[in-house]
């Protein structure tokens, strides 16, 4: 049974991305020393409500909202710079302290506004479906060995050199894919010069950071975005996000071995959703979808975009519990699903009259399947006022057991609302 007070966590989406990690890592960070985001970067938007409040992160982990909880952004996160110390800004005004609290990889490289034209010019030829924030671009930067990483605003001058050639380049691809926008390189050297005095101090080697508090017996919660099907390698490619998404993933971005890591929380919805392009196996007809949609809120917190919606997928979700190595599951928003006298659960695919149990790993063959719903009776009761597992009704309580049965993991958390007390700890 999964133990919050472990060492060292691991909190991966299971899913597409938007499955509730905010709102669980809030949770756990209530017993944790140190929270680590460790991939990707302004793209992700995890929600926090807590009383009336409720609080959008897209690059600060969700573990700051907890006073004396350090924060660190790693380095396999892209960090955009002017947002990050847009979103401090809103925590400060918030009431929230972040001195001291929030240290920044000097390895995690920088999205730049290049970054973003060069997203928004792809996506128009591409049509993946990315939020234009420049990360798929800064990925690209990264492992072509020409990005820039925070560390490098210690040394501006040889950094001006630099973004002048970056710029020309930038400014030739876009004249080749025929965008007429340009990029220029001193408006870079002036964001960067304005934003050093505020970010230096924030940097540290924190991989260095984050072994040394696991040494010292400090629990720790390494804290993913996005979903596993959204992983570069393991997602629905080429619909995907440009990071690994997986818990894999966590100790690269994190910068500490994997052997420190002794849980593997994956989070999932009650049902299931998708913002962008792709496969999504079990999207509801368009009624259902928009029921889904309005009792659930399903609309990006960092785009604004609907989301896709669905029925519960197992068959994505075991496959996501096989290549995270989870150990243990968290449910959101059931409470959704109170008012429908029934609800599809998908057990596996059909495909070309064959049932399948796992996924194909080519998206354009799941593009084809035909999902094989079993249909459990609902409760048409409301369960956002239960705290323990006897509290539910019992047709949601079959509804987790069937959930569990299919994925084979255990689930030590149930959501049941948006508001930080609107949980079940599964004993």
């Amino acid at each position: 049974m999964f133990d919050p007070d472990c060492y060292c966590i691991v909190v991966v989406g299971a899913q597409w991305g938007d499955e509730g990690k905010g709102k669980i890592v809030d949770v756990l960070a209530e017993r944790a020393d140190l929270v680590v985001r460790y991939q990707g970067g302004a793209n992700a938007g995890h929600t926090v409500v807590q009383g009336e409040n409720e609080f959008v992160l897209h690059q600060v982990p969700s573990g700051i909202l907890h006073e004396g909880t350090r924060c660190i952004i790693g380095n396999g996160v892209v960090l955009d710079p002017e947002t990050l110390l847009q979103e401090v800004d809103d925590l400060v005004a918030r009431g929230i302290d972040v001195t001291g609290r929030l240290i920044v990889s000097d390895r995690a490289h920088l999205v730049l506004p290049y970054h973003k034209v060069l997203d928004t010019a792809i996506e128009k030829r591409q049509r993946i479906g990315t939020t234009g924030r420049g990360i798929g671009p800064a990925y690209e930067d990264k492992i072509g060995r020409r990005g820039v990483r925070a560390g490098d605003l210690r040394s501006l001058d040889r950094l001006r050199g630099f973004l002048i050639d970056r710029t020309a380049q930038v400014n030739l691809s876009l004249e080749v894919m025929g965008v007429e926008e340009r990029v220029c390189a001193d408006e870079h050297i002036e964001l960067l010069e304005r934003l050093a005095p505020r970010l230096i101090p924030m940097l540290a080697d924190t991989g260095l950071l984050a072994s040394q508090a696991l040494e010292q017996g400090c629990r720790v919660l390494l804290e993913g975005a996005q979903g596993a099907q959204l992983d570069v390698d393991h997602g629905t490619y080429p619909f995907v996000t440009s990071s690994n998404t997986t818990a894999g993933g966590a100790a690269v971005g994190a910068g500490i071995g994997p052997t420190k890591i002794d849980a593997v929380l994956g989070v999932v919805k009650a049902y299931t959703t998708r913002v962008g392009n792709g496969p999504l196996p079990t999207e509801a007809n368009d009624r259902d979808s928009a029921a889904l949609r309005e009792l659930g809120d399903e609309f990006g917190a960092t785009t604004g975009r609907p989301r896709r919606c669905g029925w519960f997928d197992a068959v994505v979700v075991r496959y996501a519990a096989r290549v995270n190595g989870l150990t243990d599951l968290a449910v959101t928003k059931l409470d959704v699903l109170d008012t429908l006298p029934t609800i599809p659960l998908c057990v596996g695919y059909r495909i070309e009259g064959e049932i399948i149990e796992e996924m194909p790993s080519d998206a354009w063959a799941l593009e084809r399947v035909e999902p094989v719903h079993e249909r459990l009776d609902g409760w048409q009761r409301p369960t956002t006022e239960a705290r323990k597992m006897a509290d539910l009704p019992p047709q949601a309580r079959a509804y987790l057991d069937r959930i569990q049965d299919l994925i084979r993991v255990p689930i030590s958390y149930v959501s049941v609302g948006t508001r930080r007390d609107q949980i079940i700890g599964v004993k």
